[in-house]
């Protein structure tokens, strides 16, 4: 299935059915009086949040959504049929603009969760509704309302608890492959992954969401390599881990240029929590591991773990602080809510 996290579509809801003009033509009721009855309303247009999906690809091959008409009213009271709703059914995490792309219509973060994004219209009043003391035989009735159009942006942000961001060929899909059951491609070439990843990883009762993104280069957020439009999805995760290359002649310059990125981009990512993995340590001796471990953990101030995505050793480590992390931030999330 292709990755596809954003989309343009048009949708309108159903027009009201007009009103009924009518009159009783019972045998032995005479002046039976106006009977018409009222139009029905017009499908609606919503938008349903699904857990089981992950893309947006299906709004790639179909672009326009119209709910349908309401009936019209008939006689003997009859309300006409309401028309046909549609409904838009996304991942969890999309947003939804309107058509200038910045104003927020809603954000669909659980799943079941349904917006109304364009009502349908109300069904007309049948003639039976004008009779008065002054008007006992009322010829008129109402039509229906038209529906609502509009184009809208669908844009999905995945929701993880923890992302991964590094340099190309660092070795993050390896490493999401070695701490979940995720099977991303994996290869010996820069920019093996081409869009983000999704995997879940269970420690004892506690389970979260790692995100792996393609790799950043320096002059990401001006375009270079594949940019920087995939660290959206990192905007709603609790705590990143940049996997660092222990086999590269600076692991430090490495570290910088990714943070330069995230900083170039906004967002908060910057200032979110973080941890470094150490990658490939299993092509250096133990003390220059160790060596390497203690200089980046001074430059950086951050926690470093020397792991190895192709043995899975140091992975267990890493695997438990970032669960204590993410219990730790799901707890304070809770109690703002409370408050």
């Amino acid at each position: 299935m292709r990755f596809l996290d954003s989309a343009k579509i048009w949708i309108r809801s159903g027009d009201g059915g007009a009103g009924c003009v009518s009159f009783r033509r019972e045998k032995f009721v005479p002046r039976g009086g106006p009977d018409g009855g009222d139009g029905g309303r017009g499908g609606h247009v919503l938008a349903r949040a699904d857990a089981r999906l992950n893309t947006l690809i299906d709004f790639r091959y179909r672009q326009h959504f119209r709910a349908g008409r309401g009936g019209h009213g008939m006689g003997k009271n009859r309300t006409g049929r309401a028309g046909r709703d549609v409904v838009l059914v996304v991942p969890v995490g999309t947003q939804i603009y309107a058509e200038d792309g910045t104003t927020l219509i809603a954000d669909l973060l659980r799943d079941g969760q349904e917006v109304l994004l364009a009502r349908g219209g109300a069904g007309g009043r049948g003639n039976a509704h004008f009779k008065s003391s002054t008007n006992r035989a009322p010829r008129h009735a109402q039509p229906g309302e038209p529906g609502e159009e509009r184009w809208i942006w669908l844009k999905l942000k995945l929701l993880a608890d923890v992302g991964l961001v590094g340099l190309p060929n660092a070795g993050k899909s390896s490493l999401l492959a070695a701490v979940s059951r995720a099977r991303p491609k994996i290869a010996d070439y820069p920019f093996t992954t081409l869009h983000p990843h999704l995997g879940t990883v269970v420690v004892g009762d506690t389970d979260f969401v790692v995100a792996d993104i393609p790799g950043l280069i320096e002059g990401a957020h001006a375009g270079a390599g594949l940019g920087d439009r995939f660290l959206a999805h990192l905007e709603r995760c609790r705590l990143l881990v940049q996997v660092v290359d222990a086999t590269l002649d600076d692991p430090r310059a490495a570290w910088r240029t990714v943070r330069d990125e995230l900083a170039a981009y906004g967002h908060g990512l910057d200032g979110r929590p973080e941890v470094i993995a150490l990658n490939k340590c299993d092509l250096l001796d133990a003390d220059a591991v160790a060596a390497l471990r203690r200089r980046l953990a001074a430059a950086t101030g951050r926690p470093v773990f020397a792991v190895s995505a192709a043995t899975g050793a140091g992975t267990r480590a890493l695997v438990a602080h970032l669960a204590r992390e993410v219990a730790r931030a799901r707890d304070r999330s809770e109690t703002a809510e409370t408050a």
